[in-house]
């Protein structure tokens, strides 16, 4: 076959669009895919998204930031009527996708991730335990008996967009197993948050409306357990789910996590006879639609529904969601006055401290205390450094610290002083996990080298003739 001239033939996707050589696709379009699949991309986009909210609060146009923060978006549908801001939509809406993607994950480690297996489970489990704790309580020590003390939960949460986009960064001179142990204390740590975020944020409940969202969620187990297999019908049951919980005074991003915990995670048809499809395909002379669908089926619940809706939905939460939450919610006044009472505020000194201090001692503590006692095994390849370093990157509690900061303080100065504390901390927490890593890829490269030197000059040394 003869090649198309303006295609490139070097990725994989030479035969789209994406592939020509038409200006658009050359000078934007690839490079955009290409920096998608880059690992840290999400995290880079968060940071972007970041910086702008914060030029965009302090610049000139300061007031277009807070109308376009408090533009009202109405919904009114007969018995149906929803009044919400477009932070609100952004906080209480756009972020049920996020919680929701997080509840399948979560559900995929306890049967089938690192989480299954209770040994494998220990280190990340009891360090995420101890990462929620001591932040907690030292913000609690700065807050104790005040009226801001109800923020205790916001150094509790890790940002896995952003400390994995700093561990990926350093490529393969981070050991895979510490990779794996920091996901897997992410996953626990969203855990903690979200059970935190339903039992201690929520606003007064509505017996009956949360009684309507409960009925639904065993209402979607039986249809499952019935094989009902419509994924239309599982959406509009879901909208009405999050609608119910809203209205029930529970935060309505739990909804997000119910429906994600419900979603199967194991295939419909597990074994897939790839072979009895290709000789199917070869032997038929002319396909016809009724074949092709049902071809179609069998390839696609192969793969478990909750690894589809997570393949399609991921990059939505991660490049489109998160980067509007932090562009709706990291928007902070900067002048010299905001800065000097957020210096003197136990608020920020809580939340700064808790997230660098008491994350990095609570989970290092924990996992070194947990390794050293014999009930959990440390990840391969990682050396003490390294676990502290990898608690330290932990205490980037970015995206849900904002997150739970708008649900604990009403009164917005407080709200601006925790912010202060999150970016300050967040940001400390990034530049020093990043530096105690690379110190530590040095520091195992060095050893490796002076063990293999050792190993050589052990191998030719002169050994003693042989007596007579």
């Amino acid at each position: 076959m003869e090649r198309s001239p303006d295609v490139d033939h070097e990725h994989p996707w030479s035969l789209t669009w994406l592939g020509t050589d038409r200006l658009l696709a050359r000078r934007f379009a690839r490079p955009v895919a290409r920096f998608l699949a880059i690992e840290a991309s999400s995290g880079i986009l968060l940071l972007v998204a970041t910086a702008v909210a914060l030029v965009w609060a302090n610049s000139p146009w300061k007031q277009s930031y807070s109308s376009f923060l408090n533009a009202e978006l109405l919904l009114d549908a007969g018995p149906v009527s929803l009044h919400l801001t477009v932070q609100e939509f952004v906080n209480d809406a756009l972020m049920a996708f996020f919680f929701f993607v997080v509840g399948i994950e979560i559900k995929r480690e306890f049967v089938k991730g690192e989480l299954r297996d209770r040994k494998a489970a220990a280190l990340p489990v009891i360090a995420a335990l101890g990462g929620v704790v001591l932040p907690a309580a030292i913000f609690l020590a700065f807050n104790h008996g005040t009226p801001t003390a109800h923020g205790w939960g916001i150094p509790m949460a890790t940002d896995i967009a952003f400390a994995v986009g700093i561990v990926s960064l350093l490529g393969n001179r981070v050991p895979v197993a510490l990779k794996l142990f920091l996901l897997t204390l992410a996953v626990v740590d969203d855990l903690i948050a979200i059970g935190v975020i339903a039992i201690f944020y929520s606003q007064s409940i509505r017996i009956a409306w949360l009684a309507g969202a409960a009925c639904l969620l065993v209402l979607v187990w039986l249809m499952r357990r019935r094989r009902i297999w419509f994924g239309p019908l599982y959406a509009g049951i879901a909208v009405v789910v999050w609608f119910c919980t809203f209205k029930s005074g529970v935060h309505a991003t739990v909804a997000g996590v119910a429906m994600g915990l419900l979603t199967p995670i194991d295939a419909l048809r597990p074994k897939l006879d790839g072979g009895a499809i290709a000789n199917r395909l070869e032997s038929s002379e002319e396909l016809s639609a009724v074949d092709a669908q049902q071809i179609n089926f069998l390839i696609r619940e192969s793969v478990p529904v909750g690894e589809r809706l997570v393949d399609r939905l991921l990059p939505w939460t991660s490049y489109l969601v998160i980067p509007v939450f932090a562009l709706c919610n990291a928007g902070i006044l900067l002048t010299g006055d905001a800065l000097r009472q957020a210096a003197g505020s136990s608020v920020t000194w809580g939340v700064g401290v808790g997230l660098v201090i008491g994350k990095t001692l609570g989970v290092a503590g924990a996992a070194l205390l947990a390794i050293r006692i014999g009930v959990a095994s440390r990840p391969r390849g990682a050396t003490n450094l390294h676990m502290v370093a990898i608690a330290m990157a932990a205490g980037i509690g970015f995206t849900v610290a904002l997150f739970v900061t708008g649900l604990a303080f009403d009164e917005q100065a407080f709200a601006d002083q925790a912010k202060v504390g999150i970016l300050a901390a967040s940001l400390v927490a990034a530049v020093v996990s990043a530096l105690m890593l690379r110190m530590a890829a040095s520091r195992s490269s060095a050893s490796e080298l002076e063990l293999e030197a050792a190993e050589n000059a052990e191998m030719f040394e002169p050994r003693s003739p042989l007596p007579d």
